[in-house]
């Protein structure tokens, strides 16, 4: 009894490893500038792909005036026609700038965010487990010239290839929904809702698992399918602080954008500026989210050792 009061007492909750992650964030001034330069490419690259979202947005936005001036009678086919034709229309205009999206996040984004990873966890479980004081020139050599790289970046494929398929789920139940709201289909509407909401929940706790996965990549140096295993067994019966994380990260990032498209479309502020107080705030949420991610590791780990539990972790 007072063995597992014990470890409710030492388990963080979410707000404790929220704050934890910002303390460690703050302590070192070498960490800070370290993360600051390590994320440059990245920040250079978020600059370039919201850029062209914004200008993507924008002429979505036109296309839907344009669909949405245009007189239709109101009957049930002819608001399915008109759907599937502002669809074929989107499809028309924005294809393009939507490829070079997609490649652009799959290709540079990815790699400029992998190395930021890599850099943020290897600096901040040092400073998290106090084992030594590390100066700017030690962070540089320890965490990105010396660090090994093949197994965090083939596991931080994987995270990615399984993201993009949920986010594409994701994606084809909202064009769903909508193509069935426009055709005046109530009980579908309902169904691709419900399973819009089960595909989010699976998505939010998969892609924590994942997140997971990257900092065990990066820290015992497992890869792939290995890395994703253990994380999913550290996580085992601590899953709901990963799913606050989760939610976080994305609530962030939405709400930061959806801000942001309102202020560059208001036309009063400089779109540039926008967009760089966008990627700079996001950059900060991203040091601050691997941090996190670290502090959840080790607490994962701790309970699964503290439960006598360690023995199958350390033999895969």
């Amino acid at each position: 009894m007072e063995n597992k009061q014990r470890i409710l007492k030492e388990k963080l909750k979410f707000l404790g490893i929220v704050k934890e992650a910002v303390k460690i964030t703050c302590k070192n001034p070498y960490f800070i500038i370290f993360t600051c330069l390590t994320s440059l490419p990245l920040l250079f690259s978020l600059f370039m792909y919201e850029s062209l979202f914004i200008q993507t947005l924008t002429e979505a936005a036109k296309v839907l005036h344009e669909e949405e001036a245009k007189s239709y009678k109101n009957c049930l086919f002819c608001s399915s026609s008109k759907a599937l034709r502002v669809l074929d229309h989107l499809i028309d205009q924005v294809s393009h700038n939507f490829l070079l999206l997609i490649l652009s996040h799959l290709g540079i984004i990815h790699l400029c965010d992998f190395f930021n990873t890599v850099a943020a966890v290897n600096s901040a479980s040092v400073i998290h487990a106090g084992e030594k004081t590390l100066n700017l020139k030690e962070m540089f050599i320890e965490h990105v010239m010396d660090s090994r790289l093949k197994g965090p970046l083939i596991t931080s494929i994987y995270t990615l290839l399984l993201t993009s398929i949920l986010s594409v789920g994701l994606l084809s139940l909202l064009i769903y929904t909508f193509v069935m709201t426009a055709s005046s289909f109530p009980l579908l509407v309902i169904v691709f809702l419900v399973m819009f909401v089960g595909l989010l929940r699976q998505y939010l706790e998969w892609g924590a698992v994942w997140e997971l996965g990257t900092v065990v990549s990066i820290l015992e140096e497992k890869e792939g399918d290995v890395a994703l295993v253990i994380a999913a067994y550290l996580s085992r019966g601590n899953r709901g602080i990963g799913i606050l994380l989760m939610i976080c990260c994305v609530l962030w990032r939405l709400g930061l954008r959806i801000l942001c498209l309102f202020v560059a479309m208001d036309g009063g502020v400089s779109k540039m500026l926008i967009i760089v107080i966008q990627v700079c705030l996001v950059g900060l949420a991203n040091i601050i989210k691997w941090v996190s991610f670290v502090v959840y590791y080790v607490d994962c780990k701790k309970l699964i050792l503290e439960n006598g539990q360690g023995q199958g972790v350390s033999s895969l």
